[in-house]
């Protein structure tokens, strides 16, 4: 074994040290994590699943009990919904990007017949209606699509989606009525010929579809409806008290069952006649929804922060093994025939006047470590993108009867309303990176739970950790989040895994912590690129692959000290930059800084490179001249080709570095770049300088809640000017010429208006905004933070404007030479 240090820094050493008698393994008794690791492996069933093909051009898609393969390599797909309807047909190819570099890889999106059909026999296609054309640029992103296609959806829309005129016609929805499975079938046709030539059969992007949602579990209210009346549910009259307004358990069994698996074959039946022929139907499967056994993948849900119900301390921030425990149970199905697929993890909430809770970034991807450390397969956001509810020709299309707000469909997703991306986004694109590259790895492997595990959503004392193993590799996931609770630091951290060759211990000489709100995932007895990775105390974030290099990327854990143990030999040498080797007999342990990149190169062709979670927020994976590359950036770095496009909010100079160093100049559309050392010399540096655009809004008060402001000229350098403002109150809306085009519910966060949609370029185009003031007994205080709550005082009601700003979001194309 060679170790040698970098000469491109002077920071760079390597310093060899033999452990021998300084490893005492398991001497942090005090925090030591026990799990047995000798079980037999997970048994996966085939065959028995009447789901899956093979297209025109070979591809192949296959389903076990267990999980998905793609062309024979097991994946776990990541899958965000986005309502093509809710957003400017414009703009959806950079947004498709945007989840595309935030690692998405199939879109799901509603079909919602009322949008398309507000008129009874006359569809509507066109425009932001334009379902062909979003499928296409999924297609060309290189995004796989499920589409939606009800006849019930819900989303928040008015009457589930449901078109008003159905409650006029002498049928009964939801059910087997002929009267209403023949306009089942029209609208069904209609989206058929959207489809065509789209199908996974034919080459297309189409790889699902899902049948009606949540049926015989969940119903919308109908807008025909009068103020204070009680609902009326989108229901069959025989599933009224068997149903209810959101996710859920289920508090009865529904002695009508029969009849609803029945409605879903005639649903799959008449997809099938009208064209819609996929390799995949799936169905809502929680609460007690009908699937069809063996013909619809049951997908799963999980609503932490829900606004139909009181729910805190919820269940899905404990691991279990979910084939055996599925959420929001009992089910119709036996979970251990079907892989554990998500389709609506909560990518946010959306507000109601009543209820207005707040999501915490954190929550999220804490959440999607629970469920892949639990066993699922698939995970899939509702919403990870969101949007407004388009206005109809005879009013509004949102679902104001349950009291949404008219157009503003933001949902606190990770990509805004108008496109902002939020820290929800950057949090989970490090765990969509290492589903994408690693997913193959871990989709086979079973779910290892300790002996004695948390059960008990208050005990935020206990660590809360599991283990997915295929022989003696595996992961370990663990967290440190509870919902409406704060959690405190675990200390003294350290596992003993009982493999069947031994005892192993992670760390091997030392313990960590896991700060409050965190999560992580740490792999051990891993293959990297040829060489045997015994444990890594840091977390796996994708991998490169080069003509001549093979590179794992990993980022530090705060509050964890990240070390590999790698085993060695006598031909294997290291490289170092800003790491320290240490060797104890058939292994070597090499620590890295939390706060620095440092690299280790093995062999001189397979390096590994750690970098800070800071710096790992902001990688954007890149192929540039055929190379795969990681770009690190405050803006938000979109590939279109050979070209990128750098977003940046309210900065006019764009840093970014680049890993592996690129060699050659980049050259830009507008503004200057220059290329410059690197802090680090494992990066190639690069700044882009774009002009400071300033723009102070001209404010005219006409009334205490009621102001007006006019919009400036359009800068050539904006991708988008962002009407920001700071208000405490009730409700929020905006005005364009004297038309509603945005509204806003007040919850403690600031409300953001991106302008590019109602901007011609020119200037002089009038807007009012109008607010109404919090009263003193306002409902929704029971979800608000105590500093989010004003000081009354003796008054009923409280307004009070902030600031209103406007905020650049600078645009710039470049590449590299």
């Amino acid at each position: 074994m060679k170790l040698t240090g970098s000469p491109k820094t002077g920071a760079c050493c390597c310093i060899l040290f033999i452990l021998g008698s300084l490893v005492h393994h398991g001497t942090l008794s005090a925090g030591l994590y026990k799990i047995n690791l000798t079980s037999p492996e997970k048994p996966v069933r085939t065959g028995h699943l009447q789901m899956g093909g093979e297209n025109s051009q070979g591809d192949l898609i296959t389903v076990n009990s267990f999980y998905l393969s793609m062309d024979g390599k097991p994946v776990i797909p990541v899958t965000g919904e986005f309502h093509y309807a809710r957003y400017p047909g414009q703009y959806w190819d950079e947004s498709i990007r945007k989840l595309k570099a935030g690692g998405v890889n199939i879109i799901a999106t509603y079909v919602f017949w009322n949008i398309h059909e507000e008129t009874e026999g006359v569809f509507d296609w066109k425009g932001d209606k334009n379902l062909r054309k979003f499928i296409e640029l999924c297609d060309k992103n290189n995004l796989r699509v499920i589409v939606r296609v009800g006849p019930f959806c819900h989303g928040e829309i008015r009457n589930g989606g449901l078109p008003d005129w159905l409650l006029g016609r002498p049928v009964i929805v939801r059910s087997n009525d002929p009267g209403y499975l023949r306009y089942v079938e029209r609208f069904y046709g209609e989206i058929f010929r959207q489809i065509k030539g789209l199908l996974f059969k034919d080459g297309g992007p189409v790889i699902a579809v899902q049948l009606e949602n949540e049926f015989q579990h969940s119903w919308a209210p109908w807008g025909l409806t009068y103020p204070g009346q009680p609902y009326d549910g989108t229901y069959a009259e025989r599933d009224r008290e068997y149903t209810a307004a959101g996710a859920g358990s289920a508090e009865k069994i529904n002695p009508y069952a029969g009849l609803g698996i029945e409605h879903m074959k005639i649903l799959k039946a008449l997809a099938e006649k009208t064209g819609i022929d996929v390799p995949v139907y799936t169905a809502t499967g929680w609460g007690y929804a009908a699937i069809i056994e063996n013909e619809t993948l049951p997908v799963t849900a999980a609503y932490a922060y829900p606004t139909w119900s009181s729910q805190k301390f919820s269940p899905f921030y404990i691991y279990t093994e979910l084939q055996k425990n599925p959420d929001y149970a009992p089910v119709r199905y036996d979970a251990e025939d079907y892989p554990c697929f998500a389709a609506e993890i909560s990518g946010g909430i959306m507000v109601r006047y009543n209820r207005r809770p707040v999501v915490p970034p954190k929550s999220l991807d804490a959440l999607i470590n629970r469920f892949i450390g639990s066993g699922a397969n698939g995970i899939g956001y509702y919403m990870v993108h969101g949007g407004s509810t388009p206005k109809g020709e005879n009013g509004f299309f949102s679902d104001e009867a349950y009291g949404y707000p008219k157009i503003s469909y933001d949902f606190q997703a990770p990509v805004g309303e108008f496109g902002q991306i939020k820290e929800s986004f950057h949090r989970l694109k490090l765990l969509h990176y290492f589903l994408n590259d690693f997913g193959d790895l871990l989709a086979p492997m079973g779910v290892v739970l300790p002996g004695q595990s948390n059960r008990n959503p208050k005990n935020t004392d206990t660590l809360r950790y599991a283990v997915r193993k295929s022989g003696d590799s595996g992961f370990i996931f663990m967290l440190n989040f509870q919902d409406h609770l704060r959690t405190r630091d675990i200390q003294d951290i350290q596992f003993q895994l009982e493999t069947r060759h031994g005892l192993m211990h992670i760390p091997e000489a030392s313990s960590f912590t896991l700060k409050r709100e965190e999560n992580a995932i740490l792999p051990f007895n891993f293959d990297m690129s040829g060489f045997h990775l015994n444990y890594a105390s840091a977390q796996l974030l994708t991998k490169l692959e080069n003509e001549n290099d093979h590179m794992t990327v990993f980022f530090a854990i705060d509050g964890i000290e990240p070390e590999l143990s790698i085993r060695t030999g006598p031909d294997i040498t290291f490289e170092t930059i800003n790491c320290q080797v240490h060797e104890s007999g058939d292994h070597v342990v090499a620590r890295f800084s939390a706060d620095l990149p440092g690299q280790l190169t093995i062999n001189e062709q397979v390096k590994v490179l750690v970098v800070p979670r800071e710096t790992a927020l902001h990688a954007w994976k890149a192929v540039i001249d055929g190379n795969e590359h990681l770009i690190f950036s405050d803006a938000v770095v979109l590939q279109n080709n050979g070209q990128f496009e750098a977003v940046s909010r309210g900065k006019p100079l764009i840093a970014f570095d680049i890993y592996p160093e690129l060699s050659g100049e980049a050259t830009t559309d507008a503004g200057t770049i220059t290329k410059s050392p690197a802090d680090e010399a494992i990066f190639s540096h690069f700044e882009i300088s774009l002009p400071k655009i300033e723009i102070e809004p001209g404010i005219k008060k006409i009334t205490e809640n009621k102001y007006c402001l006019s919009l400036p000229e359009k800068d050539k350098h904006l991708n988008d000017l962002f009407l920001n403002i700071d208000y405490t109150g009730d409700t929020g809306m905006l005005f364009l010429n004297g038309e509603l085009v945005a509204d806003h519910f007040y919850f403690g966060k600031t409300w953001d208006i991106g302008l590019k949609r109602f901007w011609d370029g020119s200037s002089g185009n009038e807007m009012v905004l109008y607010f109404r003031p919090l009263t003193k007994d306002a409902p929704f205080f029971q979800d608000f933070a105590p500093e989010s709550v004003p000081d009354f005082q003796e008054s009923r009601k409280y307004f009070k404007l902030n600031h209103i700003r406007f905020v650049p979001e600078y645009k710039v194309r470049f590449q590299f030479n």
